[in-house]
């Protein structure tokens, strides 16, 4: 009879027993939750941000009819700097010195460097409207020619027709032939930012426009210089 152990005495060191367990998971436990959750304490930590818009966006394929891209992004491009409607608004918005300017993302700072001093860009930017008369309505009807030029790899020749409609019944007209040379270079590294994805997806840059004459020799006669001094 001395081998027996009563039942209290077996439930006894059974709860113990458990107990002892439990405390043994609850102190794990205590100790897994601790470092998961370093917060708890102070932490020396940077946070870096960058802006959306400075965002850039890695090319990693070309499209296979790029020629065929190339000259329709010059045609785009020579009809929205040259092209001007008589709304102050539109033309501000559209030669905008900004990443939302059509221009401005489309060239290289050197291009646009020299479309901003233009006579018409100018006065756009200026407001001088009272001094001179911008109601010179500048349509492109027809599409412009556009072909590789064969002096210079990688250069296109524009030629185009500059037909300034104005006057009260815009029955007065200024008309002129144009002939360009528009060369185009991509981004480093084929990298387009995020404001420009949906108007300059492949990220091309005009990094050569030079109005040229029947000869191909360089001339200074940009359309945009031409401006009608209001009465």
């Amino acid at each position: 009879m001395q081998d027996r152990v009563e039942p209290p005495i077996l439930v006894s060191r059974l709860l113990t027993f458990v107990m002892a367990t439990a405390l043994v998971v609850l102190v794990v436990l205590i100790i897994t939750l601790d470092k998961m959750f370093p917060l708890n304490r102070p932490q020396i930590f940077f946070l870096k941000s960058q802006s959306l818009a400075d965002k850039e966006l890695t090319l990693t394929e070309m499209p296979e009819d790029l020629d065929l891209y190339k000259k329709q992004f010059i045609r785009e491009y020579v009809r929205e700097r040259n092209e001007i409607v008589p709304d102050l608004a539109i033309m501000r918005a559209k030669w905008a010195n900004n990443n939302n300017g059509v221009i401005k993302t489309r060239s290289t700072d050197e291009v646009f460097g020299k479309f901003a001093m233009t006579d018409m860009a100018n006065i756009i930017r200026q407001d001088l409207d009272e001094a001179f008369d911008i109601t010179c309505n500048v349509d492109f009807f027809a599409q412009h020619s556009v072909v590789e030029d064969r002096n210079i790899n990688g250069a296109y020749v524009v030629s185009f027709n500059y037909v300034c409609s104005y006057g009260p019944m815009a029955d007065q007209t200024f008309k002129r032939q144009y002939k360009l040379r528009v060369q185009l270079e991509t981004t480093a590294k084929n990298a387009v930012k995020w404001a420009e994805r949906m108007e300059n997806p492949l990220g091309l840059r005009v990094s050569k426009y030079e109005v040229i004459d029947r000869q191909n020799k360089v001339i200074d006669d940009d359309p945009l210089n031409w401006i009608r001094v209001g009465n």
